[in-house]
């Protein structure tokens, strides 16, 4: 069943196309793939399916629902999370504080429940700590929880993203680049830990990303992008050899 359908998605900025007539359907626990060189418009995709840009024409529906053109809040309650090619942690709040920020989709207590610290409030707080708590053992992180952010390796700020991401219970995970800056060995541990994702949460996950090996290694289907029109489409290991790809992309 397909999780994320896109028909005729495009965007344009003044007389520049960045994006034209893009398709695709991604099924429920999926993990996809969307490469293309820079400036192929990939992040302006990610934009897109976000609400930071609202398309000039095209429909976007998750699990059903129209959000095509929806402000950002709203596209993350109705179930879409993402990472950042730069990391956007809150660098000066300990990494439990970031994991409990992706928190407030699902855990809400009013101002006044705040500041008088109602029963409530500590009820809440508690849940809170708890459920990060759980997320942060997923990624091997509940001994740093104290730390902050910016303290962390840089492959651990990378998991703490991932973390907080999955802390909004998305139904769609959007990785924008997630190897970026990484070594081999920081990389091979990436592949499980989407894997693990995946599988742990039964993710649908599309990810951006440069590293050939981790798209090959675990990207089921793949779109390739190339001045914003979609190049080449379907089953990884197919599209890699298509001529056109590797003339416009890998041949670079």
């Amino acid at each position: 069943m397909a999780l994320l359908e896109v028909t005729g998605l495009g965007i344009s900025f003044g007389g520049l196309r960045a994006v034209d007539d893009f398709n695709v359907i991604i099924k429920k626990g999926q993990l996809y793939g969307l490469i293309g060189p820079n400036g192929a418009g990939k992040t302006t995709i990610f934009n897109l399916l976000t609400g930071v840009y609202k398309p000039t024409d095209g429909f976007i529906v998750l699990d059903g629902e129209n959000i095509t053109g929806k402000k950002t809040t709203d596209i993350s309650k109705a179930g879409v999370a993402r990472t950042f090619q730069n990391i956007r942690l809150f660098s000066d709040l300990t990494v439990l504080d970031n994991v409990k920020a992706g928190l407030h989709n699902e855990y809400k207590y009013s101002t006044l429940t705040g500041i008088f610290r109602m029963p409530s409030y500590f009820r809440t707080e508690k849940e809170m700590n708890e459920k990060a708590m759980e997320l942060l053992k997923v990624f091997d992180l509940e001994k740093e929880t104290d730390y902050k952010a910016s303290n962390l390796p840089y492959g651990k700020q990378r998991k703490l993203e991932i973390a907080r991401a999955l802390a909004t219970n998305p139904k769609l995970l959007l990785l924008d680049e997630p190897a970026a800056g990484m070594n081999p060995n920081e990389t091979a541990e990436l592949m499980e830990t989407i894997r693990f994702v995946r599988d742990k949460f039964d993710m649908t996950i599309l990810l951006i990303e440069h590293d050939m090996k981790l798209v090959a290694g675990i990207c089921e289907k793949l779109t390739v992008l190339n001045f914003g029109q979609v190049l080449a489409q379907g089953d990884t290991s197919k599209v890699l050899k298509d001529p056109k790809v590797i003339s416009a992309y890998l041949g670079e």
